[in-house]
C-alpha cells in the first residue's frame, strides 16, 4: 500500500506483468510493420516510460517523437484537448504508431485524429499499454492493446496522481474505501454477543451482517442464493461456501456506504476466512479484527441455564448439552484465533461483567485499530 497526496492505492500490476506485455506489443508490431521503418508517437506527459521501454524491445529501426496536449496542463474537461507541441518532420507516406499509456474515455484519441489527418501519412494505428473497455466512449480502432484493466483510476508506469506516482516501475490501484471498519465478532454461547453487536452497531454506525439471519432472509424469500442454499439443506448437505459468500456479497451489495460491518456467525473455517478476506479486498477493505469475547465456562453454564428458564429453549436447560455447545465453539474458533493472530487482528477480550463494562473493552479496542 502506499499513500499519494490525500489517497491510498494498492498493488495492481507488478513490473514483471508489465514487461510481458511490453514486449509482446513490440513483438507484435515489428510483426505487422515488416520492413518498414515506423514512426513511433509518445503522448506527454504519460507515455515517457511506456515508448522508453517499448522502444528499447523493438527489434528493428525505427523513429521516436513525441507530441503533448492541452490535457495533461490542467484543463478541467477532456473535451478542451488542444495541440500544443506538435510534430517536427513530415510524415508523408509514413506508417505512424501512436504508444499510449493509457485509453480510457477516448477523448485524447479524436484529438490524435484531428492532428494527423492532414499529415498525409500511409496509416494510422493506436497502441496501447492499458485500456478501460468499460469506460471508452469513441469508435475509434485500437489496433495493439496491452493489458485491459477495469475503470478505476491508476498511477505509475508514467501515470500520476496531482504530478506524484509517475516513477513507481509497477502500476498501483486507488483504494476507494479508507476508513471502513470491519469486524468479526465471536463469543461463546452466553457471552453477550448478540447484545454487544447492538451497541456496536450504533455507536460505530456499522452493519451488522449475522449469517443466521441472512440464510433466514434469503431462503424465506425464495431468492436464487436462497433456494440454492435450500437445495443442499434439504438433502442433509453443508452449503458451499460460496454460496455463503455471494450472500454476503449481496449484503455489503446493498449498504455500499456503510461505515464498515460485524460479521457474526461467518467464517467458520480458514477457508471461509479467506474467502471473505478476498471478498472485501474486492471491495477496497479488510478485515480489521476478529473480536472475542472471553468468559469462563462455568460462568457461561450459569447464565445459559438462568436463560433457559425464561427462553424455552430446551438447549439453555440442559447441562450437557450447554457444555457441548460451549466446547463445539472453542473447537472451532481455535483455528480462526490461530488465523487472525498470524495476521495481529485477533483480540480477545473480557466478557464478564456490566453490559456497559464490557461495552467499553470493545471499544477500546475498536478505536485503536
Amino acid at each position: 500500500m502506499i499513500k499519494l497526496h490525500d489517497k491510498y492505492f494498492k498493488p495492481f500490476i507488478s513490473a514483471n506483468k508489465i514487461d510481458e506485455a511490453m514486449q509482446r506489443l513490440a513483438i507484435e508490431i515489428a510483426e505487422d510493420t515488416g520492413d518498414e521503418i515506423p514512426v513511433f508517437v509518445g503522448i506527454l506527459n504519460g507515455s515517457f516510460m511506456v515508448v522508453s521501454d517499448f522502444v528499447k524491445k523493438y527489434p528493428k529501426p525505427c523513429e521516436v517523437t513525441f507530441i503533448k496536449l492541452a490535457s495533461y496542463e490542467g484543463v478541467k474537461s477532456t473535451e478542451d484537448i488542444q495541440r500544443l507541441i506538435g510534430l517536427t518532420q513530415d510524415l508523408t507516406g509514413r506508417t505512424v504508431i501512436i504508444l499510449e499509456d493509457i485509453i480510457d474515455s477516448g477523448n485524447t484519441l479524436a484529438e490524435v485524429h484531428r492532428i494527423f489527418k492532414n499529415e498525409r501519412v500511409k496509416s494510422l494505428k493506436i497502441a496501447t499499454l492499458f485500456y478501460k473497455p468499460e469506460a471508452y466512449k469513441k469508435d475509434f480502432k485500437l489496433h495493439y492493446v496491452g493489458i485491459e484493466i477495469p475503470n478505476k483510476f491508476i498511477v505509475g508506469y508514467g501515470l500520476d496522481y496531482d504530478g506524484l506516482g509517475r516513477n513507481l516501475p509497477e502500476v498501483y490501484q486507488i483504494k476507494e474505501t479508507q476508513h471502513m471498519t470491519n469486524l468479526v465478532l465471536f463469543g461463546p454461547p452466553g457471552a453477550g454477543k448478540g447484545t454487544q453487536a447492538e451497541f456496536l452497531k450504533e455507536k460505530y454506525n456499522l452493519v451488522h451482517i449475522s449469517t443466521g439471519d441472512v440464510f433466514r432472509y434469503n431462503i424465506k424469500n425464495k431468492t436464487a442464493l436462497g433456494m440454492l442454499a435450500k437445495s443442499y439443506m434439504d438433502k442433509g448437505e453443508l452449503v458451499p461456501d460460496q454460496v455463503t459468500i455471494d450472500m454476503l456479497n449481496a449484503e455489503v451489495e446493498k449498504n455500499a456506504d456503510a461505515n464498515g460491518f460485524i460479521f457474526d456467525g461467518f467464517p467458520r473455517t480458514n477457508a471461509q476466512a479467506e474467502a471473505l478476506g478476498k471478498l472485501m479486498d474486492s471491495k477496497d477493505s479488510q478485515i480489521n479484527a476478529m473480536i472475542a469475547l472471553e468468559v469462563d465456562d462455568e460462568v457461561l453454564v450459569k447464565r445459559l441455564l438462568e436463560r433457559g428458564k425464561t427462553s424455552g429453549r430446551a438447549d439453555d436447560a440442559d447441562e450437557s448439552i450447554i457444555r457441548n455447545r460451549i466446547a463445539e465453539y472453542y473447537n472451532k474458533t481455535a483455528i480462526l484465533k490461530d488465523y487472525y493472530s498470524a495476521q495481529d487482528k485477533y483480540f480477545g477480550v473480557d466478557g464478564v461483567g456490566s453490559i456497559e463494562d464490557i461495552t467499553v473493552r470493545l471499544s477500546a479496542v475498536i478505536d485503536n485499530l
